[in-house]
């Protein structure tokens, strides 16, 4: 079985009768409810520290564990998803989510709740993949801006909206009802996709390479585990770089491998098209850059504006809201005009963003800091999924499992890289800024501590600024495209 068959085989399913409609409906209330959960937890991990009596070291793995098997699980469902249906994969997906819910909420000791997040997390990675396959498949390429849009509304919006819910919750009730409250979600979500989905792929079931898996997970888990664990340890730590190091030479076996072998779990030959390459190298600098602000801006708004949890989440709240509305409408204007009228001025504000963020000191106002992240977040609304359909729409239609699962993969690579080099670029800075300015470095007084912070910041903002111009750079060669098949039916 070679790719060409997967398409024809993928292909055969008669999609004239297909509702639309309902399946996008579906799939939405899956991803909400996924997405929503992976920033839930955020401001409740103190509070989880003293109910287990372990320390953040520990607790941290409630987030790092739930990055890793995403990581690790991503890379494979573009085979997995050529075993099994529409149906089978995102029941499953959701079915998992559900199981690792409940046990969460019920958890008695701290390592059955890592347990029931990381079923969590493996739902979460199963279901993503397969939603934006879904998208790519149901839809005509000159009709998916639209709907990757809707898509988009939901992957910025709920995970905007998370630490929000989350600190209302713990300011009234137990850690347990982050979970608790999430569950009739899921069943809702599992409901309505048992009713409204139906199967747009038929199974090939080609041969699975067990090796690939193994160099996969070895690789890809080792490179977000490592990343991940630097922002605690340093990066001196054997822990850290060897990780990286046998991740990094397992990733390389990988690609050696699915470049070699008949049926790839990964098909990297989707790199042979250019704007597909452009926008998986543009999306993973850009990513770098959000999840790492993303990440500074809540230590900034507590550390240096000293909000609370819930506040900080509420300063970010709006930004949220306007990136989620802004998604949809970013897709309906990419169908009607494409994506270099989205693209270019998108990273053009995505540049002033970070600029302003390079200005922003103790003394900022919250109403300024909500100004600068609406913008950025604005900016990213008018990349993100325009990019992401330009670049799946140049592939033809067996590419599409690999093809999303390439971009899934590397944006959650790219989340832990930046996140980990943005986190210990702000450490060094405000090392260095205390052991200059601080009238005794090894107990700075509060407003020393504060005033590192800001220091550390900026030089975050600086190297986050420098990325966001290469990827306005990278923004400029990006053009419309066609799919293969769209090319031939025209040439015919």
């Amino acid at each position: 079985m070679n790719a060409a068959s997967s398409g024809s085989n993928a292909s055969s399913v008669d999609l004239s009768k297909i509702k639309r409609g309902p399946i996008v409906f579906a799939l939405i209330i899956g991803a909400f409810v996924a997405i929503l959960n992976e920033t839930l937890l955020g401001n409740a991990l103190p509070d989880l520290v003293k109910a287990f009596e372990v320390p953040y070291s520990t607790i941290q793995w409630l987030t790092t564990a739930y990055m890793l098997v995403i990581g690790v699980l991503v890379p494979i469902t573009a085979m997995l998803q050529q075993w099994f249906t529409t149906r089978q994969m995102f029941l499953a997906a959701m079915g998992l989510f559900f199981v690792g819910t409940v046990i969460s909420a019920a958890a008695p000791e701290f390592g059955v709740l890592l347990t029931g997040r990381i079923v969590q997390a493996m739902g979460t990675g199963l279901m993503l993949p397969v939603m934006m396959n879904t998208i790519l498949v149901i839809f005509p390429p000159e009709k998916r801006g639209g709907a990757m849009g809707l898509i988009g509304l939901v992957i910025m919006f709920a995970p905007a909206i998370g630490p929000t819910v989350s600190g209302l919750i713990m300011d009234s009730m137990s850690w347990r009802w982050l979970f608790i409250l999430v569950i009739p979600l899921a069943a809702i979500a599992i409901i309505v996709s048992a009713i409204y989905l139906r199967n747009v792929t038929e199974p090939t079931k080609p041969k699975v390479d067990i090796l690939s898996i193994l160099l996969s997970t070895i690789g890809f888990g080792g490179i977000v585990y490592g990343f991940s664990k630097s922002g605690e340890l340093g990066w001196g730590e054997l822990e850290v770089y060897g990780t990286i190091a046998v991740g990094g030479l397992a990733l390389l076996l990988f690609i050696w491998r699915q470049l070699s072998i008949k049926d790839p779990i990964m098909d990297l030959r989707a790199f042979k098209y250019p704007m597909f390459t452009l926008v998986v190298v543009l999306l993973f600098v850009l990513m770098m850059t959000l999840f790492s602000t993303m990440t500074l801006l809540p230590l900034f708004l507590q550390g240096a504006l000293l909000m609370t949890a819930f506040k900080s989440g509420l300063t970010m709240l709006p930004g949220g809201v306007v990136n989620g509305i802004m998604a949809p409408i970013s897709g309906k204007l990419f169908d009607k005009f494409g994506p270099r009228v989205l693209v270019i001025p998108g990273l053009a504000l995505v540049v002033v963003a970070l600029f302003l963020f390079t200005r922003i000191e103790a003394t900022s106002t919250a109403g300024y800091v909500v100004f600068i992240h609406i913008v950025l977040l604005i900016g990213i609304s008018m990349v993100m999924m325009p990019a992401q359909t330009t670049g799946l729409n140049q592939l033809p239609r067996h590419l599409y499992p690999h093809g999303t699962a390439i971009l899934n993969t590397l944006q959650q690579v790219s989340g832990a890289i930046g996140t980990a080099l943005f986190i210990s670029i702000m450490s060094s800075g405000t090392k260095n800024y205390l052991k200059d300015n601080a009238a005794n470095p090894a107990e700075p007084s509060p407003a020393e501590q504060v005033q590192g912070m800001v220091a550390g910041l900026h030089n975050s903002f600086w190297i986050g600024l420098a990325i966001a111009v290469l990827a306005l750079l990278i923004g400029l060669f990006i053009r419309r495209t066609r799919a293969p098949e769209e090319q031939a039916k025209q040439a015919a």
